[in-house]
């Protein structure tokens, strides 16, 4: 389960990280805040998954 979750906070890390890239260059910040807010909660999806490995023994 853990493997999986880590996939799609990497997905979502990458996806976002696009999104605002292109947005960014075509000027609509509207869609680049929406893509560092995926961005975002691709880290911190991460993140999370690291703790629970850190605390199942």
């Amino acid at each position: 389960m853990s493997a999986g979750e880590r996939a799609r906070a990497k997905a979502e890390q990458v996806v976002g990280k696009t999104v605002r890239k292109a947005a960014h260059a075509l000027h609509k910040e509207t869609l680049a805040a929406k893509g560092a807010a995926l961005e975002a909660r691709g880290r911190l999806r991460g993140t999370k998954e690291r703790a629970k490995d850190t605390f199942t023994p």
